[in-house]
């Protein structure tokens, strides 16, 4: 903590203090968002499963109009909460279908997370602790790994934090105009990802309630004209879903399939279809110390510092400092403790990474100023230089073996499918790297190699310099020019975590005439295997063997259109009627072999995926 904690509880940055340096730390904030964020707007293509997948569902609105029943492959998808969606069909309007239309809200959400963070930060302690905050939720691992794809998280973590932003001006300033604001950013937030959202905030503010001793503000929230606001916003969508899904498996609808099988039932481990994962307990936490990096390196001088202030904590009430301190830490400790519980993703944790970024800039600023915890952040800073060094050394071998390799564009071809995390990790297919794959990633780990050898070097002799805010802007750069060497490595690997070359290859031959026109596309396995061949075809894809995970719910209402398919279908079949062509992964490649035997005609193949017809292909003219 800053010296500001010995100074009364006005929440208010003071009229003397400049605002220069806050137009300069808000400008760089906005550049680095940039140059990592708005740069991979672009490419790679969208990616098969969620990405795909959820991207169709925002096609569908578009295309339908219909804003109450998402759907994927014409089929009900009723897991999700709709405003992320209906965010990415107005994009749509104006962009087209493309992966810069899919991934812009993501990024936005982002920079609004850094600039929350920025703000709150800057309202607590000082400008210092501000832009580390920023910095920190711009160039950490996880902030940028997990808004690749498009999931809800980052929408979710805005919405939460601003609600308990808006939550703490309203009682430190007694504006019921903050308030107010909270109840609606709350009700954005349960459009967003359903009913966890108040669990999160709930939870937060009476863990803080109990530890400040302060239930007797509870008249301050207004609960009442509060609650009729929070439901004017997230209620109409509920109902009308309600109404408009009902009769589905065993008689049940919308109503018991998103309350009930996707909150409760998924927390305790029981949701149908059983298609998730939990992480084993000490992998869960120490993931974490991955998604925070390169910042996790300083928790030991935030913490440190919390030691020696130990005695301070009953003072923490009297300055708006010390609240902020606590509602921050409650509100992480309750979302890390929750997931370790439940059934989790690796990204569920998402809404932490704000508070924790906010929570280790102000360990930072405090440890700066304090003589006896300095030595805690160079050694941080010795860590990361020997850390980098050692990152840099292993990616200057690779490059080195591979120098004489050629390069080729399908690395899925060249991996070793090693199974690591059975693919349920994130960048577990790293592991499967072989010295010819490594070739096709000389450009992004030559970039890596570069920085990591210079970047925490350099952010350590600033350090042992005195210049501690160009330490930590140096860090921040680091981690910032890797993770768009992550992203290059991600174009890279686009063959094989996206379809999308195969679907264009599809259209081109159908447009040329090597395929009939109406001939049938059609997918085996989980739609999820291949979802980007419905996106960029924009056609319904028919599943053999495919009526599993997100696809069964929805499958069991009397209107699904009849797309799920079986084995006997598909032989009995092939070869008659119209032209088929079948999207096969590599999942199910031998499976698929043994049905079709020599009936099936290779169309394209990359990188084990494969487009097989049940005819010889037209010539073309």
């Amino acid at each position: 903590m800053s010296s500001t904690a010995q100074i009364a509880s006005t929440p208010a940055v003071t009229a003397a203090a400049s605002s220069t340096p806050a137009r300069r730390h808000v400008l760089l904030l906005v550049v680095l968002w940039i140059a990592v964020y708005a740069a991979a707007l672009f490419a790679p293509p969208l990616l098969d499963d969620a990405d795909a997948t959820h991207a169709s569902a925002a096609r569908n609105i578009l295309l339908t109009h219909d804003f109450v029943t998402l759907r994927v492959d014409g089929i009900r998808y009723l897991e999700k909460a709709p405003l992320p969606y209906w965010l990415v069909a107005g994009v749509f309007r104006i962009f087209g279908f493309n992966a810069f239309a899919v991934h812009l809200p993501q990024a936005l959400g982002v920079l609004l997370l850094a600039l929350l963070a920025y703000r709150w930060a800057r309202r607590a302690w000082n400008e210092r602790t501000a832009l580390y905050a920023g910095l920190m939720v711009l160039t950490s691992v996880g902030v940028f790994l997990f808004t690749r794809v498009f999931i809800p998280e980052v929408l979710l973590s805005l919405f939460l934090a601003a609600t308990l932003y808006a939550v703490q001006r309203g009682l430190e300033e007694r504006s019921p105009r903050h308030i107010y604001a909270a109840w609606a950013f709350l009700a954005l937030a349960v459009l967003t990802k359903g009913l966890i959202a108040i669990v999160f905030v709930g939870g937060a503010l009476m863990l803080y309630a109990t530890i400040m001793a302060e239930w007797r503000r509870w008249r301050e929230l207004r609960l009442v004209t509060g609650t009729l606001l929070f439901l004017a916003i997230a209620a109409p969508w509920h109902i009308l879903a309600g109404l408009r899904n009902t009769g589905a498996y065993g008689g049940h609808g919308f109503f018991w399939f998103y309350f009930v099988n996707e909150h409760f039932m998924r927390f305790l481990g029981r949701r149908i279809p059983h298609d998730y994962n939990k992480l084993p307990g000490g992998l869960y936490w120490l993931l974490h110390l991955a998604w925070l990096f390169p910042w996790s390196l300083f928790f030991p001088a935030g913490f440190a510092v919390a030691w020696l202030r130990r005695g301070r904590f009953s003072g923490l009430r009297h300055t708006y400092e010390g609240r902020t301190l606590l509602l921050l830490t409650s509100f992480a400790a309750l979302i890390l403790v929750f997931f370790s519980i439940s059934t989790n993703q690796e990204y569920y944790t998402f809404p932490a990474y704000l508070p924790l970024a906010v929570l280790t800039a102000a360990g930072l600023t405090a440890a700066e100023r304090h003589a006896r915890v300095r030595g805690w952040l160079t050694a941080a800073h010795a860590a990361f230089a020997v850390l980098g060094l050692a990152i840099a050394a292993t990616l200057a071998s690779g490059l080195w073996s591979s120098r004489h390799l050629p390069y080729v564009s399908d690395i899925g071809a060249l991996l070793a499918h090693r199974g690591v995390g059975d693919y349920t990790l994130s960048m577990s297919h790293f592991f499967d790297l072989t010295g010819p794959s490594f070739a096709a990633l000389r450009l992004p780990a030559a970039l890596a190699a570069v920085v990591f050898a210079i970047g925490p070097t350099l952010a350590w002799f600033l350090r042992r310099r005195g210049q501690a805010v160009q330490s930590t802007i140096a860090v921040a750069l680091t981690s910032g020019v890797f993770l768009i060497a992550a992203h290059i490595a991600l174009i890279r690997f686009a063959p094989m975590l996206s379809s999308a070359a195969l679907a264009d290859t599809y259209i081109a031959a159908e447009h040329s005439g090597v395929i009939e026109p109406g001939t049938q596309l059609m997918l085996y396995g989980d739609q999820a295997y291949g979802s980007t061949l419905p996106f960029y075809t924009g056609r319904i894809v028919p599943l053999v063997e495919g009526r599993s995970t997100s696809m069964w719910f929805g499958s069991t209402f009397q209107d699904a259109p009849p797309i799920f398919l079986s084995n006997a279908d598909l032989t009995g079949n092939w070869g008659k009627g119209p032209r088929k062509v079948l999207f096969v992964p590599e999942e199910k490649r031998q499976v698929v072999d043994r049905l079709l035997g020599t009936r099936g005609i290779i169309m394209s193949e990359v990188s084990g995926k494969a487009l097989i017809t049940d005819r010889p292909l037209h010539p073309q003219n």
